[in-house]
């Protein structure tokens, strides 16, 4: 069997260009868990379902969750390093949880963050950063990178979602010792319904939503900058970055995250060598959220309880 996959690979790369050798190589890893077959209302991941997962530290303390896009690079929030410096992060990857014994960590400095040019701190707009590590990783079983969504990738409302972080339980409660790596199942809301629940005018072209309308089920404080990932054929791919939420895990408030597919020309021309893997995700069917309309008026939510809250600690 491995012989025959490897034949395969050959056959490819014989119609291929030198230069793209390279990409088809890369995405053949990208998105790929090999043993994968508390976020509000999730449960414990088992080690190695979700090998992109990182947790990036200040001066050794969890701040924000990030995924692993190629050997070098680690895509995030921007609001968790707005007007910070590299010093004092670390991004650790191949970790279960936070306390306690982790046979598969690896740690690597961050020695550069690049915020996206008009990531808006006030509307989280743009809410996106890439994180350079001070040498490359080595992929294993329990360290491998996220496929992204290409540019013009569709996900229609109610496509299966995944979010995963070592964010806080309930607003307020933190993740209980030994702090192991959440995961919880999550449908994609429609940008249409998803502004009239969370109020018109927040929900912008460059944002997705996920959640469920009974609630429940969200990230929380601490998972910002974290995956949310939906599976095509045997690939992983990466649609969002927990970006914020009016608390966490009401009813009828889905959570927003960064939309990845808007950001492909942005991130290539950031990350000149080893370009991470973009894969065109396509949701089968019709798309219900198309001729969604609000129903009656219109209002942002503006009492004290739903003062956006950012997802990190």
């Amino acid at each position: 069997m491995v012989l025959r996959k490897w034949i395969h690979l050959l056959a490819l790369v014989s119609l291929l260009s030198a230069g793209n050798l390279i990409l088809l190589i890369f995405v053949s890893v990208c998105g790929t868990a090999p043993h994968s077959s508390r976020i509000v209302g999730g449960k414990d991941a088992p080690p190695g379902y979700w090998p992109w997962q990182v947790s990036v530290q200040l001066f050794g303390k969890h701040l924000c969750g990030g995924s692993l896009v190629n050997k070098e690079w680690v895509m995030s929030a921007a609001h968790c390093f707005f007007r910070s410096s590299p010093s004092g992060l670390k991004v650790s990857l191949g970790l279960q949880s936070l306390q306690g014994a982790n046979p598969n960590k690896v740690s690597r400095n961050v020695a550069k963050i690049i915020l996206h040019p008009h990531y808006d701190s006030m509307t989280n707009n743009n809410d996106i950063a890439l994180l350079r590590v001070s040498s490359p990783v080595r992929f294993t079983d329990y360290i491998r990178p996220v496929c992204l969504a290409a540019s013009g990738s569709v996900f229609n409302n109610g496509t299966d979602s995944w979010v995963t972080g070592w964010g806080a339980v309930k607003e307020g409660v933190a993740l209980p010792f030994p702090q192991t790596l959440q995961e919880v199942e999550v449908p994609v809301f429609g940008n249409r319904q998803c502004n009239c629940l969370n109020g018109v005018g927040i929900v912008t072209d460059n944002m997705i939503c996920a959640g469920v309308l009974a609630g429940g089920k969200d990230s929380c404080q601490g998972d910002s900058g974290g995956p949310m990932v939906s599976k095509q054929g045997s690939v992983w791919v990466q649609s969002g970055i927990v970006s914020f939420g009016f608390g966490c895990a009401r009813p009828n408030l889905p959570g927003v995250y960064s939309r990845v597919s808007r950001y492909q020309s942005w991130i290539k021309s950031r990350i000149h060598f080893d370009k991470p893997g973009f894969v065109q995700f396509i949701s089968s069917g019709l798309d219900s959220d198309s001729s969604y309309t609000c129903p009656g008026p219109l209002t942002r939510p503006s009492s004290k309880s739903q003062v956006p809250v950012f997802q990190y600690q």
